[in-house]
């Protein structure tokens, strides 16, 4: 069973900040599939003590662990950041815009047009560390369109065992089945992009 090593909260988190939320919302994604901690753990391959800290915020789950609990839940990441932000607006302000970081790889993702009900698009501004990977197991929805666009550094991207090489300025096209990684392939510069999801 995965137990991952998540990063712990910073001290000035409180119950109304973003990573509060999560938990709560991660806590109520279970009760209203009706599993259990220990069902929850077999079907995501997290161990149940981590699953506990995380809805207790008292520890906040890596990129790669969110996109296993994505995938048991059938959410895209977006989607479930979507449920923890509050309301519906047009126009998207740049400091209402949530950001997450995971503290372990410090990959940074902003999500600039949330998803919404009666919108199938979302779009994030990503960036990954010099030389940090993260990696998912599966789509969390099957046929998940994703539209990539690097706007700065090099990024290695393999969707299911295919493997391409990305410069600035180049976009990749894909939908998702399987499994996806991610690296930053320059040693000194970050990877900046930016990544459309479609829902099928």
């Amino acid at each position: 069973m995965y137990d991952p090593s998540a990063a712990p909260l910073e001290a000035s988190s409180d119950s109304t900040g973003l990573s509060a939320r999560l938990a709560r919302r991660l806590a109520s994604l279970r009760a209203e599939a009706g599993l259990t901690l220990d069902q929850l753990a077999e079907r995501s391959g997290i161990s149940r003590a981590a699953l506990s800290r995380f809805e207790k915020a008292e520890t906040s789950p890596t990129a790669e662990v969110l996109g296993r609990l994505c995938l048991a839940y059938g959410l895209s990441m977006s989607r479930l950041m979507a449920m923890v932000e509050e309301g519906f607006t047009a126009h998207v302000a740049a400091a209402e815009q949530p950001e997450w970081t995971d503290e372990v790889t410090g990959f940074t993702r902003r999500v600039v047009s949330p998803a919404a009900t009666g919108l199938a698009a979302e779009m994030l501004h990503c960036v990954l560390q010099p030389g940090a990977e993260i990696a998912y197991e599966a789509s969390p929805v099957a046929g998940l369109e994703h539209h990539l666009h690097l706007l700065s550094g090099k990024l290695r991207v393999e969707v299911e065992g295919t493997a391409y090489e990305l410069l600035s300025g180049d976009t990749l096209r894909y939908r998702l089945e399987g499994a996806t990684r991610f690296a930053a392939q320059s040693k000194k510069k970050p990877a900046h992009y930016v990544l459309v999801l479609v829902t099928p």
